[in-house]
């Protein structure tokens, strides 16, 4: 009789780090970062506040987000990806929805002790993430709200929770509306990621933009959905007279124009380029961004 080796009653630490995804985890710590940075407060006197809010953003939340999606996409995996953690069998039994959970309960109680706008934005942010991957709602099987969502909680949120970590309370108007034009902006990026996975989109029944406008309107769509308010910045910029940073933001549209020029050429098979290319502009003038606002009088807590 051959050997069985005997079934997992719990997950390996390294597994749980996999389903997790530490990849993900740069862009809402960047984002928290330019929130920081917004704020004209001394970090000296806040580093246990700031390596809180960066766990929030990147392992806490996004980490939380990571774990609900595989979880309810994990039938669908056992077929097109069956080598990850839960179809694998490597993370056992309602492992995967546990951790998921208590990682939305570990993020309440850190945003807790971050004072309570933190504690808002974080609420927000998990219900977005539950309702991204989570009946009833299912925000992924439609391009529109699925990559509204994740554009709000990859750079929004957490710039806005840098920034309150750094304020001690609710962020200047001006800080939320670029970091609110920042998230405008993110939702052309997510479209990006939409087009490796056409078909398989497509026989799933997911709505992605790519699946419902076709190839190249979605590649289009998104070009301008991201350039668009990177204009928006470039005028609040102007407007508050800080012509420096505006020049930065417009020389890293123009890099972004430039390289749209090779991404429409052939979206589905130059998105991925382009997100190492053009999406590290756009986040490089997330930070101009921020650099700007902390010079600005009335952002200083």
């Amino acid at each position: 009789m051959s050997y069985q080796a005997p079934a997992l009653s719990y997950p390996a630490p390294a597994t749980v780090l996999e389903l997790l995804k530490p990849i993900t985890w740069f862009a809402p710590m960047w984002a928290f970062l330019c929130g920081l940075i917004s704020i004209n407060a001394p970090l000296s006197e806040r580093w246990g506040l700031v390596i809180a809010g960066t766990l929030l953003a990147g392992p806490l939340v996004c980490g939380t987000s990571q774990a609900v999606n595989d979880w309810y996409d994990r039938h669908v995996d056992a077929i097109n990806e069956p080598d990850r953690p839960i179809p694998s069998g490597r993370m056992p039994g309602r492992w995967g929805f546990y951790i998921a959970c208590i990682f939305t309960g570990l993020s309440m109680a850190v945003a807790w002790s971050l004072g309570e706008a933190v504690f808002i934005a974080a609420i927000f942010g998990l219900i977005l993430a539950w309702a991204y991957s989570a009946p009833p709602f299912r925000l992924k099987l439609n391009g529109w709200w699925g990559n509204a969502a994740v554009g709000l909680c990859y750079e929004g949120l957490p710039w806005f929770t840098g920034a309150a970590v750094m304020s001690g309370a609710m962020p200047n108007t001006n800080v939320m509306m670029l970091a609110l034009l920042y998230s405008i902006g993110a939702h052309g990026i997510m479209t990006l990621n939409d087009f490796k996975s056409v078909e398989g989109d497509t026989r799933m029944g997911v709505a992605s933009l790519p699946v419902q406008l076709g190839v190249m309107p979605a590649a289009k769509l998104a070009c301008l959905v991201m350039a668009l308010p990177q204009m928006g910045a470039i005028a609040l910029l102007l407007s508050w007279q800080m012509p420096i940073h505006a020049a930065i933001v417009g020389l890293l549209l123009a890099i972004q124009f430039v390289l749209m020029i090779r991404l429409l050429q052939d979206p589905r098979k130059y998105a991925a380029w382009y997100n190492a290319t053009g999406t590290s502009a756009y986040v490089l003038g997330m930070m101009a961004c921020a650099f700007a606002l902390r010079d600005l009088p009335g952002v200083t807590p």
